[in-house]
């Protein structure tokens, strides 16, 4: 287990009344003890008022893996990497991971994400849904194709090899998302986290690795919003964040 301190989890939530309890509850009580920062993108639905329940409920008793639990309801929606951006000056814990409000990825799975922060000096951990360890639910073949495609042209750029691109779990020390002067607002922010950390690898010389996760793909009937002007803006972001950032 990780022994470098309090973790902090960023979920950046839209539209995600169905799924965002049930996602809370694993968060909280898998170890390591975290902070929670969980920022509603100005959701239509009941995400926020089930979001402000969970909240006096936590306040009234508190899971033992949870030391806080903060709520931000952003005014206008804006997208996943606004979202990212309005939670990491918040964060005080000595490694940072992204959560999506979904259960696409399993929490129970942080403390293979953190083993390499304790054993190799990580800086930066990607998990990978691609790297197959186990039983995975089949994938839909437009969507990993697209993955398999933006993480290739993201590879080309930033001159590293890895095999998921896109993937939300993505864990960085404190100091080293917030030197990060993220501009993305929505999808786009995957591959500029992506070239931000290549760049830092290269400057820094920070320790950046891999580890495999399982996948649970959601289809759009179940709420999935990722689509085809994504993919394109991810392709706009990078060649830019590569090449002209």
């Amino acid at each position: 287990m990780i022994k470098t301190g309090l973790l902090s989890v960023i979920v950046p939530a839209y539209n995600e009344a169905a799924s965002i309890e049930q996602s809370l509850k694993v968060v909280f009580a898998v170890k390591p003890l975290k902070e929670v920062i969980v920022v509603n993108d100005a959701s239509t639905d009941k995400t926020k008022e089930i979001l402000e329940r969970i909240q006096e409920e936590v306040a009234n008793n508190k899971p033992a893996m949870l030391k806080e639990l903060r709520i931000v309801h952003k005014p206008h929606n804006e997208g996943k990497g606004a979202a990212i951006r309005t939670a990491v000056p918040l964060v005080t814990g000595d490694i940072v991971l992204i959560q999506d409000a979904d259960l696409e990825l399993d929490p129970n799975e942080y403390p293979k994400l953190l083993e390499p922060f304790e054993k190799l000096g990580a800086s930066v951990v990607f998990g990978s849904r691609f790297r197959r360890e186990g039983i995975m639910r089949v994938h839909n073949t437009i969507h990993f194709l697209g993955n398999k495609v933006l993480t290739w042209f993201s590879n080309l750029f930033t001159g590293f090899y890895i095999t998921d691109m896109e993937t939300c779990y993505k864990v960085f020390k404190r100091e080293v998302i917030q030197s990060f002067p993220l501009k993305s607002n929505r999808f786009g922010i995957e591959p500029e986290l992506t070239a931000r950390v290549a760049k830092a690898v290269r400057k820094q010389r920070l320790e950046f690795y891999e580890v495999p996760i399982s996948y649970r793909p959601r289809t759009y009937a179940e709420g999935k919003k990722i689509g085809i002007m994504d993919g394109l803006t991810a392709l706009f972001s990078i060649v830019y964040f590569n090449w002209f950032e």
